[in-house]
């Protein structure tokens, strides 16, 4: 299925083993290149792989990558921005949604830049239990190691202004596409 800007997609999370982890019941496709999609989302449900959902309360912008092993979650709040950033495959979109498999490591950032690894025993669990290859581990270091640059750097996704210039671009869309193209 091709999916085109402003479509609708559903997005899977899978871990190595193969086992679904979560699903964003739908994003907003808002920017599409050649080695990234970008994707906004406000109060979607997501299921986890137990059955239990929720609704996200912010709003977001997604960056998932074709040739990096992490996606990054700008989320807009009262307080800032901030990020969680998930160490994890390149995406791919089949007629089903956008998926990609989450590594466990994760990085949050606040607003000021500074940045916390999270879940290094859940990743060093797994990677013994789903036998992550050699050669993986260090993709997923090298990444890790690649995505903190980034961000110290404000590269990419962590561009001051970049996040509230795809939030408003995707309100400015809703709101036209509620009113028929009439602001």
């Amino acid at each position: 299925m091709e999916y085109n800007l402003w479509d609708s997609i559903v997005v899977h999370s899978y871990k190595h083993n193969t086992k679904l982890h979560r699903i964003w019941a739908h994003a907003t496709i808002i920017d599409q290149r050649d080695d990234s999609i970008v994707l906004a989302n406000y109060r979607t449900k997501v299921i986890e792989a137990t059955g239990r959902f929720w609704y996200t309360k912010e709003p977001s912008i997604t960056w998932f990558f074709k040739d990096r092993w992490f996606n990054v979650i700008g989320i807009l709040r009262p307080t800032g921005i901030f990020y969680y950033c998930n160490i994890a495959s390149p995406y791919l979109i089949d007629d089903e949604a956008l998926k990609y498999i989450d590594y466990d490591l994760d990085v949050k950032v606040t607003p000021d830049y500074s940045y916390m690894i999270l879940d290094r025993k859940e990743y060093n669990k797994h990677k013994i239990k789903m036998e992550y290859s050699r050669e993986l581990k260090a993709i997923l270091e090298r990444e890790l190691n690649h995505l903190k640059t980034m961000i110290e750097a404000r590269e990419g996704p962590f561009k001051l202004g970049i996040v509230e210039t795809y939030y408003q671009r995707y309100m400015a869309a809703d709101v036209a596409k509620k009113t028929n193209g009439k602001v």
